[in-house]
């Protein structure tokens, strides 16, 4: 066997430094993505999660759909008297609902990829910072819009005839996941301050519940005790579900709405600068 020698070696490895070194001193760097390049590209990651995992989507469509089904032919006619009554009543109230729950998984998938380590990865690559956060929540923002798309679909074949027509239902579906998209933030702060998914899990929807059951969702105020009916009235669940109502027929009243875009804002300026001072810190 033959090897050759050292002096061939040592040229050709000194020539192919030199190449190397040609072509790094020469080759522009590449451009950083810019900050909205960036976000989308996490955004899209979000979708990718879904389009891989499918089962993520249950919560979103069969769960409101079984809320819908109950609660109008089960205790329609008790409440509302006709299960077409309730069903006007409802639907607006469950479109918010359903689109709030879903935030709670916001702050269960930042926490995942905070204990798989994925996080630290995310902080090591040259983009804007916040990107992976603003593009995850944006990426669920997709999941707010199927969900309540669901729940409409669902409300016309069972009958429900928004007399402001598609227009008045397109805009309180856009009502309901601006404000979803502000909580969405108090969830993954939630999540970036707990130690498990778990945990974000059942803190998230332990604070949920109880806002979401003691609003104007399901009945009106005025069939509750007095002091529940004041808390309900200022519940801003409660303000966001009379805001629907109103966009779908026709008689919304514009200081609901300020007040939900209010508070949407609100919730973003206090907990997206901490949701991103935490995600820098946190290790």
């Amino acid at each position: 066997m033959s090897t050759p020698p050292t002096a061939d070696l040592g040229a050709a490895t000194a020539a192919e430094r030199e190449a190397l070194r040609r072509a790094l001193a020469v080759t522009p760097r590449p451009p950083r993505p810019s900050a909205a390049s960036a976000t989308l590209a996490f955004a899209w990651r979000g979708m990718l999660k879904v389009k891989h995992v499918p089962e993520q989507l249950l919560d979103v469509t069969i769960t409101p759909v079984m809320f819908v089904l109950m609660f109008t032919y089960l205790f329609g006619g008790a409440i509302a008297g006709s299960t077409g009554r309730y069903l006007d009543y409802i639907l607006p109230g469950v479109l918010v609902m359903s689109v709030l729950f879903t935030t709670v998984y916001s702050g269960v998938a930042l926490n995942t990829d905070l204990t798989k380590g994925v996080v630290d990865r995310f902080r090591s690559l040259p983009i804007w910072r916040p990107a992976p956060l603003v593009g995850a929540l944006l990426g669920d923002s997709v999941r707010y819009v199927l969900a309540g798309t669901v729940i409409i679909v669902l409300g016309v074949a069972l009958g429900f005839r928004p007399e402001a027509g598609v227009g008045g239902v397109l805009a309180a579906l856009a009502l309901v996941v601006v404000f979803a998209f502000g909580l969405s933030w108090v969830f993954t702060t939630m999540g970036l301050l707990l130690r498990s998914p778990n945990a974000v899990m059942n803190a998230g929807f332990m604070s949920i519940f109880p806002l979401t059951f003691l609003s104007n969702v399901f009945v009106e105020p005025e069939t509750l005790p007095a002091g529940l009916e004041a808390f309900v009235d200022v519940n801003p669940i409660s303000i966001l579900a009379d805001a629907s109502r109103g966009l779908m027929n026709g008689t919304a009243s514009l200081g609901d709405i300020g007040i939900v875009l209010a508070t949407a804002a609100a919730l973003t300026a206090i907990f997206a600068p901490l949701t991103t001072h935490l995600y820098r810190t946190r290790g």
